[in-house]
């Protein structure tokens, strides 16, 4: 079923447009949700709220462009990957949640995850993982090739719910040719589980609209 009309999204239900609408009712209806959406579009923080009141645990995984070199940056994982989650800590902060709290750490002690419901974690370190009965954002999908797309989207049983979030028009990977977005946005179009949705309205304003017109 979409959204409940009682349910306000932490008061973005009576805002949202209606490509917005299509998004949010796509991820309560859907295994599989796809969208396509330029820069400002809403799509990680309401990918975030709908998480959040689906109930399972949240799995948010991303792509660092600099996949060769995190190896040898200096820190743990945590600290090497900090740097790609700022989307997800300021979705986290729109609806009210607090990150040091909701994010599962692995340095902090126990007590201080006993109300996380976040994993955050590369697509690097996904290789074995099995996801079951959780909701998976896929961020950035632009900046994974088809085989990075294929290793995390393996991992999932039919009890996940996914989400995944890219833009055709934006890379950030050498070869742009090799992203997989496209080509899995095409894949999982016809499903009966999955849709594609397309967000165009950019909330930021004048300065970041006429930024995304220019084309490579």
């Amino acid at each position: 079923m979409p959204l409940p009309s009682d349910n306000l999204l932490f008061g973005y239900a009576p805002k949202l447009t209606e490509e917005q609408r299509i998004y949010v009712d796509s991820i309560f209806d859907n295994k599989v949700t796809i969208v396509n959406a330029k820069a400002g579009t809403g799509k990680t923080t309401l990918a975030v709220a709908v998480a959040r009141l689906l109930g399972k645990p949240m799995y948010y995984t991303f792509a660092p462009v600099e996949e060769d070199a995190l190896g040898f940056t200096p820190g743990d994982v945590e600290e090497k990957e900090s740097k790609y989650i700022v989307p997800l800590i300021d979705a986290l902060t729109e609806i009210r949640e607090d990150p040091r709290l909701a994010i599962h750490r692995d340095s902090n002690p126990d007590f201080m995850n006993a109300g996380a419901w976040v994993t955050a974690k590369s697509h690097v370190f996904m290789r074995g993982t099995n996801l079951k009965n959780c909701t998976l954002i896929i961020d950035e999908s632009q900046n994974m090739t088809r085989g990075d797309l294929k290793k995390v989207l393996t991992r999932c049983h039919d009890s996940v719910t996914v989400i995944m979030i890219g833009h055709v028009g934006q890379n950030d990977i050498a070869d742009p040719s090799k992203s997989g977005f496209a080509d899995y946005l095409e894949h999982y179009r016809d499903q009966p589980y999955a849709q594609v949705c397309d967000l165009t309205v950019n909330f930021r304003g004048v300065i970041s609209q006429h930024a995304d017109k220019l084309s490579w």
